[in-house]
């Protein structure tokens, strides 16, 4: 299964959700789920992008995702969601390896983690 952990600013579009995520997805990729810090898994546009494709969506707590080790953590991200990688941890969260490490993609931050 490959994981694609999602950062978002609040407000985020499904389509600005699925134009980052097609931005990074591996072609030929088929079994995938969304991840995010729970408090974005409600998000309107986050929802609706893992609707749209059949794709499940977690949320993870920010405690949690505190505690992965990523390759490219943020004082910023830490001090305004309280862990200091939403879209690195939450892909890697499951397990595996991280693929595609933390890309901006206007207000989406995604990375994919394959486990």
């Amino acid at each position: 299964m490959t994981t694609v952990g999602i950062g978002a600013v609040s407000g985020v579009t499904a389509e600005e959700v699925l134009a980052a995520v097609d931005a990074v997805l591996p072609p030929g990729t088929d079994d995938v789920r969304l991840a995010t810090l729970d408090a974005r898994a409600t998000e309107s546009g986050i929802v609706a992008a893992a609707a749209r494709r059949g794709w499940p969506l977690t949320g993870h707590p920010a405690e949690r995702l505190a505690r992965v080790q990523v390759p490219s953590p943020s004082a910023r991200v830490a001090t305004a969601v309280g862990t200091p990688s939403v879209a690195e941890a939450a892909a890697l969260l499951a397990g595996g390896s991280l693929l595609v490490g933390k890309t901006v993609h206007g207000r989406v931050t995604v990375a994919v983690a394959d486990d």
